[in-house]
């Protein structure tokens, strides 16, 4: 299985979400990276999910996640809910996809094409030092939450892990993560 790394610098961030300006894919991007969603329930998300029927968005947004089969209730943060609002068309159609395929009729687009999405961005900004993937935006909220403080029980607790061995992994801690302790500890 190859694994993806999360985007650990906000300047990267920045040059993605610059590099993914549009509609779809920089929605899609946002969405991801504040969320922590897979990319399977993200993609089946639909503007009736995050705007209530008068056009106005929900505060919150309950997900049954895919994978696990577990429910899923979390704040839409103001990144989410200011890339709804400029991205979003018509937030009264209600049945339509947020991220919808140019083929057909209100048709969701594929994994492969968010990884193209993705990985097309990254390449375009110059992300060669990372592995980018669809599960680059999940593990890029879980590095950034951690940093900022969220213990590893509740960060456990919003990725819906069975353990915080898993945890860890998503997190990213490397050689690198380690030795800025050592040299901040300086006693």
């Amino acid at each position: 299985m190859n694994t993806v790394d999360p985007i650990k610098r906000k300047k990267d961030i920045d040059k993605m979400k610059r590099a993914l300006e549009g509609n779809r894919d920089k929605l899609l991007f946002t969405v991801g990276i504040n969320s922590a969603l897979r990319i399977s329930d993200i993609l089946s998300l639909k503007v009736g999910d995050v705007f209530n029927d008068n056009g106005k968005i929900k505060d919150s947004l309950t997900v049954k996640e895919t994978k696990t089969r577990k429910s899923k209730r979390f704040k839409l943060n103001q990144s989410i809910k200011t890339a709804l609002r400029k991205h979003v068309e018509d937030p009264t159609d209600r049945e339509s996809y947020l991220f919808k395929s140019r083929k057909g009729t209100n048709q969701v687009i594929s994994r492969v094409t968010a990884y193209r999405i993705l990985d097309n961005a990254a390449d375009k900004v110059g992300l060669h030092d990372i592995r980018i993937g669809t599960h680059t935006l999940r593990k890029t909220f879980a590095y950034h939450a951690y940093n900022a403080g969220v213990p590893l029980e509740t960060l456990q607790a919003i990725l819906n892990h069975s353990s915080s061995k898993e945890t860890l992994k998503y997190i990213g801690i490397t050689q690198e993560n380690i030795d800025e302790v050592y040299v901040k500890v300086d006693l």
